[in-house]
């Protein structure tokens, strides 16, 4: 099924921290699969606040369920969706 940016953002946020998985093109363009989630709040060492609101560059901070650590995910980038064994081409 074919969606758009927005559609996936709104399919993301109605995971209510289940786990969903995507594809996307990197910085050095190159492609990733990312099994991720929401739900879980980050925490910064410093007690600094982050430089950039992440919404302003159409990202989302998601926890990444394999390396266990938080990545962004860049919506202008994402390839696939895939959320409950369904499974999203963005448009």
């Amino acid at each position: 099924m074919n969606i758009t940016t927005d559609k996936a953002k709104e399919l993301i946020k109605q995971t209510n921290g289940r786990i969903f998985s995507s594809t996307f093109i990197k910085k050095d363009n190159t492609i990733r699969t990312l099994t991720a989630r929401l739900g879980k709040k980050y925490k910064s060492k410093t007690g600094k606040a982050a430089p950039y609101k992440a919404k302003e560059f159409n990202l989302l901070p998601v926890y990444d369920m394999q390396i266990k650590a938080f990545r962004m995910l860049n919506f202008n980038t994402l390839l696939t969706l895939t959320i409950n064994k369904n499974k999203y081409k963005i448009i």
